[in-house]
C-alpha cells in the first residue's frame, strides 16, 4: 500500500485539541494494524521550542535523538507508543533556514528565492518525509495555529498542492469550535462555517470536520454543518468534553472517525478493533477513587509547563488504582516559615526541572523538608540538582554549596558545567540532549523499579514501552536528557559516605545520573527526564515506584 497522508488543521480559536485528535487518529489506525507516524508543523520562526519560555509555549518535549520539540509530540508518543524524532517536529524557522542555507551554497543556480515555490516545496518535502525509508502506511501531519493566521499561509498552500498531487491518498481533517451561548440557549455553527469558508478560500476543501463542543450536538446541527460546509454527514464528528483525554480515541472510534478516513482514502474498513488494552486502562481509570496528593514544586504556574510530568503521575496513579491529585506549589514563595503549611497533607513531592536562578531556594527548602520528614520525593533534572545542593549544605556542612549555573564563584560547586559545554555560547540545541545509557547499582530502589517493570512485561528493551533497558550483570537503561550542568564527581565519595548514594552512572562519561538516599522511604533524583518515556499502556517504572511509595505514606 502506498503511504497515505492525513492533514489536521484547526479553525476559530486555538487550543481546541488538535494534538489530541491527531494522536487519537494515530491510535485508531495503529489499532487496525497500520504503521503510522505523527508530525507537527509549527508556524513560528524559532528553529525549535528549546529557547522558548514555558509561559510562551508550555513544556519543551525531547525526542530520543535529542531534538527539542513541541509538547504535542508527547501526546503522540503517550497515545501510540511510537518514538518520534527530529523529523516529526518542523517549524517555519527550520524551513527557512534550510532554504537560505541552500541559497547561500548556490544550490538554486541564481534563481530568485520565493515563498512559492521554494518555501512551499521544502514544506511539501518534509510533509512527505522524502528521503526517509520508514515503510509507513499513514503520515499524520498536524499544522499549528489557526486558519487565517498569516504565518500559516505557506503551510496551507503546501497542503493545497499536495491534495491536488496525491488525490485520494490525502485527507484533510479540520477541527473547529461550536460555542454555546447561554443567554440564547443555543449552539452556534456560524464560526465553523466561516472557518471552513476561510479554508476553502485557500483552495482546500476539508474531507472531515471535528466539532469541538462543550454540549452534545444533535443530528440536526451536524446535518446543518454538513450541508453548509460541503461535507458528508458521516464525516461530521463531534469532540465533546471528556472526563479524560484518553477517552477521546474511544469516542472518535464510536463515531466512526477512523472508518470515515479509510472510506475517503478508498481502503476497506473491515471490523472495528477491540482495543482491549486501552479499554482495560480506561476501566482502571474509572474505578480509581482513592486520591493520593502530590505536590509539584516548581516556578511555572502553568499546567502545560510540566505536562509530561503531570501525565506520568496520572498514568502511574491509575495503574496503582489511585487518582494522583496534583497540587502546584510555587517555589518562589516557598520559605522555611511556610514550607510545612504549603506541603501539609502531601503524600509525595516532585521537585520540578527548569533553568535559571528564580525559585531555586524554594526548591532547596522543599528538598530539606521532604528529606527530614521522610516524605517520598522525586527530583527531576534541576530538581535532582537542588536535592544534591541541599544535602551538601545541611548534611555535608557546605553552607555555601551551589550550582555553577546559579553562582559561578561558589567554592563548593557540587553541580558544575560539563567540560565540553564551557566554551559554548549559543543557547539553542547545545545542551546534553536525547537518550544516554545509565548503569544502575544492584539492590538500589531504582534498580528494583526497573526490574519490576521488566518482569511484569516479561521482556526487556520493548520500544513501545518508551524505556530502552536491558538486563546484563547489572541493569542498563537508556533515558532522555536536557541539561548542561552535572553532579561534580569531586564530591562523590563524600556524598556516598554520608548516605546519599550515586546509584546511576553513565558508563561512557562517568557522569552521575541518579542519586538516592536508601534509608528514606523514597528519596530519588534523576538527572534525566523519565517523564518523556511514559506511555498510556506502559507507565514509567520510576513513576510507578514513586506512586507506590506515596500510597504507603498516605
Amino acid at each position: 500500500m502506498d503511504t497515505k497522508y492525513i492533514f489536521v488543521t484547526g479553525g476559530v480559536v486555538s487550543s481546541l485539541g488538535k494534538g489530541i485528535i491527531s494522536a487519537s487518529i494515530g491510535k485508531l489506525l495503529q489499532a487496525r494494524g497500520y504503521k503510522v507516524t505523527i508530525q507537527k508543523f509549527d508556524p513560528y520562526i524559532n528553529i525549535d521550542p528549546g529557547t522558548l519560555n514555558p509561559y510562551e509555549h508550555g513544556e519543551c518535549y525531547v525526542t530520543e535523538d535529542g531534538f527539542e520539540t513541541d509538547l504535542d509530540l508527547g501526546h503522540y508518543e503517550r497515545f501510540t507508543g511510537i518514538h518520534t524524532t527530529r523529523n516529526n517536529s518542523i517549524t517555519t524557522g527550520r524551513i527557512y533556514k534550510t532554504v537560505i542555507d541552500r541559497e547561500r551554497h548556490g544550490d538554486y543556480l541564481g534563481k530568485t528565492i520565493q515563498v512559492v515555490p521554494h518555501i512551499t516545496d521544502e514544506i511539501k518535502r518534509r510533509m512527505l518525509r522524502e528521503g526517509l525509508d520508514e515503510g509507513l502506511d499513514f503520515v499524520i501531519t498536524e499544522v499549528g495555529g489557526t486558519i487565517g493566521d498569516i504565518e500559516s499561509a505557506p503551510f496551507m498552500e503546501a497542503i493545497r498542492q499536495l491534495r491536488w498531487q496525491l488525490g485520494r491518498d490525502a485527507v484533510c481533517v479540520h477541527l473547529t469550535y461550536v460555542p454555546y451561548l447561554k443567554a440564547a440557549d443555543e449552539l452556534k455553527t456560524k464560526p465553523t462555517q466561516h472557518s471552513v469558508k476561510e479554508l476553502q478560500g485557500m483552495g482546500i476543501q476539508p474531507d472531515i470536520l471535528v466539532l469541538r463542543t462543550e454540549r452534545h450536538l444533535s443530528d440536526s446541527i451536524r446535518l446543518k454543518v454538513a450541508s453548509f460546509c460541503n461535507v458528508d454527514l458521516e464525516c461530521v464528528v463531534q469532540s465533546e468534553d471528556m472526563p479524560s483525554i484518553y477517552e477521546v480515541p474511544v469516542s472518535m472510534q464510536k463515531q466512526g472517525l477512523d472508518a470515515a478516513i479509510m472510506r475517503k482514502i478508498g481502503i476497506p474498513v473491515g471490523e472495528t478493533p477491540a482495543m482491549k488494552p486501552w479499554h482495560d486502562f480506561l476501566d482502571k481509570q474509572r474505578n480509581a477513587t482513592r486520591e493520593v496528593h502530590i505536590a509539584l514544586v516548581g516556578k511555572y504556574d502553568l499546567q502545560d509547563a510540566y505536562k509530561s510530568i503531570r501525565e506520568s503521575l496520572n498514568l502511574a496513579g491509575i495503574y496503582n488504582d489511585v487518582k494522583a491529585k496534583i497540587h502546584f506549589v510555587n517555589s518562589e514563595g516557598l520559605t522555611a516559615d511556610n514550607v510545612a503549611t504549603q506541603l501539609e497533607g502531601m503524600a509525595g513531592i516532585v521537585i520540578c526541572p527548569g533553568f535559571g536562578q528564580r525559585g531555586i531556594e524554594g526548591k532547596i527548602i522543599a528538598a530539606e523538608y521532604a528529606r527530614t520528614h521522610d516524605i517520598p520525593t522525586f527530583g527531576i533534572c534541576l530538581g535532582m540538582q537542588m536535592m544534591v545542593i541541599e544535602f551538601a549544605r545541611n548534611v555535608l556542612g557546605y553552607k555555601d554549596a551551589n550550582s555553577a549555573e546559579m553562582d559561578g564563584k561558589t567554592p563548593h560547586n557540587v553541580i558544575d558545567i560539563m567540560e565540553e559545554q564551557k566554551n559554548i555560547t549559543q543557547m539553542g540545541g547545545t545542551m546534553r540532549l536525547g537518550a544516554y545509557e545509565c548503569e544502575l547499582r544492584e539492590g538500589s530502589k531504582v534498580a528494583q523499579a526497573y526490574m519490576a517493570a521488566a518482569n511484569s512485561s516479561k521482556a526487556t528493551g520493548r520500544r513501545d514501552s518508551g524505556n530502552l533497558f536491558t538486563l546484563h550483570s547489572s541493569l542498563t537503561i537508556s533515558e532522555r536528557h536536557r541539561h548542561r550542568y552535572e553532579f561534580n564527581n569531586a564530591y562523590k565519595d563524600e556524598y556516598e559516605s554520608n548516605g546519599m548514594k550515586c546509584v546511576g552512572i553513565n558508563p561512557k562519561a562517568d557522569l552521575v545520573e541518579i542519586v538516592e538516599i536508601p534509608e528514606k522511604k523514597w528519596y530519588i533524583g534523576t538527572q534525566f527526564h523519565p517523564e518523556y518515556s511514559s506511555t498510556v499502556l506502559h507507565p514509567h517504572p520510576l513513576f510507578m515506584s514513586f506512586i507506590k511509595a506515596c500510597i504507603w505514606k498516605s
